[in-house]
C-alpha cells in the first residue's frame, strides 16, 4: 500500500499518471473521510476513478457510484466436475445465447414466469419510494434477465478441483443508466446554482438532507436491487441451460451475489459516511466476494479480510490498461483467438476490446490485494458468452 498522500492510498501497483492525477483530485473535495482508497484494478473513469473506494460525509457523488449502478457479480458452484461435461461446449453457449438477451439495446420480448415475481418486487418497492421507473424507460420490466454488453458476461468456469462454477457479470441495464445519468445531471445543475467550484464537473455532488440526495438514494437503492435481480433472473436461466447440457439436475452448493458499484452508509474511523465502492467489492471478515479477470483469464472466488485502511474493501476485476479505442486499434481478431484458446467462445471483432492483454495482468492485481482478501478458488473459463 501506498500513501499518496494523508487522503489518498493506494494499493494498484499498476497505475498511470491520468488515473493518479483524477484520484488526487476526488481526494482533495473537503467531505472526503477518513480518505479515499485506490483499489489494484484502479482506471480511469468519468469524474471519479473505477477502482476506487470513496467515503463522502454527508453528500454524495453520484458519479462515484457510476452509471451501471448495482453492476456486480453472481456465481454458483455446482456439484458436477469437467469430467461430467459434455464434449460439445458449442451448444451450452448457443443455448444461453438462446435463452438471454445480449447485447446494448437487446430485451426480453416477453416477460418471463421466472422474472413475475422479481418485477411485481420491484414495483412494490418503487411505489414505495415513491417514483415510476417508467419515468425513465418505458416497459423497463423486459430489461430484467438481459446480459447488456462490455465487460459484461456469463460463463461456466471450473476451479482448482475441476469443480464446476457457472459465473456472471451484469448490472442495472439502461434502466440503472438513465436513473444514474439523470441524478448527475441534478447534481451538476445544484453545484453551478451554488456556485461550488469543482476540479471536474463529474464530482458534482448532493448535500444530504435535501429533496435532491434523498430522491437519489431511494431511486438508488431500487437500481441497485434491480441489478441483483437481474443477476438472480439470468442465473437460474444458466442453471437451466447447464441442467438441460449435461443431463441432470443442478445442486447449487453455494451462491455468491455482490455488487461492485454500489453506495451504504457505514461506519468507519468513528464516523458515519457513505461508502460509494465504484469498481470495488465490501470486503469485511469473512465476506464472500467474486473478482473476475479478463475473457481468457483466471477469476477469483474470495473472502474478505477486513482490511480497515482499505475501508474493508477490495477490487472487482483486472482493470483496463488499455481504452476501448486503444485497444482495437492495437490489437488484432487473430490475436484474441490466440487468447482464448481452448474456450469456447463467439469470436467477432466487436469483442477485440475485451481482449486479456487490454486488462491489467489479474495474478498482479491479486497480489496487490493480498492484505484485502484471501483467495477460496481460482477459476479457469471453459465457456464464455459476451453480447456485442
Amino acid at each position: 500500500m501506498e500513501t499518496i498522500s494523508p487522503k489518498l492510498l493506494n494499493w494498484a501497483s499498476i497505475l498511470d499518471s491520468q488515473t493518479r492525477e483524477q484520484a488526487v483530485k476526488t481526494a482533495s473535495l473537503p467531505f472526503i473521510y477518513p480518505h479515499l482508497a485506490l483499489m489494484p484494478d484502479a482506471h480511469l473513469g468519468k469524474g471519479a476513478t473505477v477502482g476506487s473506494v470513496i467515503p463522502t460525509l454527508r453528500a454524495i457523488i453520484p458519479a462515484a457510484v457510476g452509471v451501471d449502478i448495482g453492476c456486480g457479480m453472481i456465481a454458483v458452484r455446482t456439484q458436477y466436475s469437467v469430467k461430467d461435461l459434455p464434449k460439445d461446449r458449442k451448444r451450452i453457449r448457443e443455448d444461453i445465447e438462446r435463452v438471454i438477451p445480449l447485447s446494448a439495446g437487446r430485451n426480453n420480448k416477453r416477460i418471463l414466469p421466472t422474472a413475475e415475481p422479481r418485477i411485481a418486487e420491484l414495483k412494490q418497492m418503487a411505489a414505495k419510494s415513491g417514483f415510476n421507473p417508467a419515468q425513465y424507460l418505458r416497459q423497463w420490466e423486459l430489461q430484467l434477465g438481459s446480459l447488456g454488453s462490455g465487460n459484461h458476461f456469463i460463463e461456466i468456469c471450473a476451479d482448482e478441483a475441476d469443480g464446476v462454477w457457472l459465473f456472471l457479470h451484469s448490472g442495472s441495464r439502461g434502466i440503472g443508466n438513465k436513473i444514474a445519468q439523470h441524478h448527475i445531471g441534478v447534481a451538476q445543475h445544484v453545484t453551478r446554482k451554488n456556485q461550488v467550484y469543482l476540479p471536474d464537473p463529474d464530482l458534482a455532488y448532493l448535500d444530504e438532507g435535501t429533496p435532491q440526495f434523498d430522491r437519489y438514494i431511494a431511486e438508488l437503492r431500487w437500481a441497485q436491487h434491480f441489478a441483483l435481480l437481474n443477476r438472480e433472473e439470468m442465473m437460474d436461466r444458466v442453471r437451466a441451460q447447464f441442467a438441460h447440457w449435461v443431463g441432470g439436475p443442478v445442486q447449487e452448493l453455494e451462491r455468491i451475489n455482490c455488487h461492485h458499484n454500489f453506495t451504504q452508509q457505514e461506519t468507519h474511523y468513528g464516523k458515519s459516511v457513505w461508502v460509494s465502492r465504484k469498481g470495488a467489492i465490501k470486503a469485511e471478515p469473512g465476506d464472500p466476494g467474486l473478482i473476475p479477470g479478463s475473457m481468457g483469464t483466471a477469476s477469483y472466488v474470495v473472502e474478505g479480510r477486513g482490511n480497515a485502511a482499505s475501508l474493508h474493501s477490495s477490487p472487482h476485476g483486472a482493470g483496463r490498461e488499455y481504452s476501448r479505442n486503444a485497444a482495437r486499434k492495437a490489437f488484432t481478431l487473430e490475436e484474441l483467438k490466440r487468447a482464448m484458446r481452448g474456450i469456447e467462445f463467439r469470436a467477432s471483432e466487436a469483442f477485440i476490446d475485451e481482449i486479456p492483454a487490454a486488462y491489467k495482468p489479474i495474478d498482479q492485481v491479486m497480489q496487490d490485494a493480498a492484505d484485502l482478501v484471501s483467495v477460496r478458488h481460482k477459476l479457469r473459463q471453459l465457456v464464455n458468452v459476451k453480447g456485442n
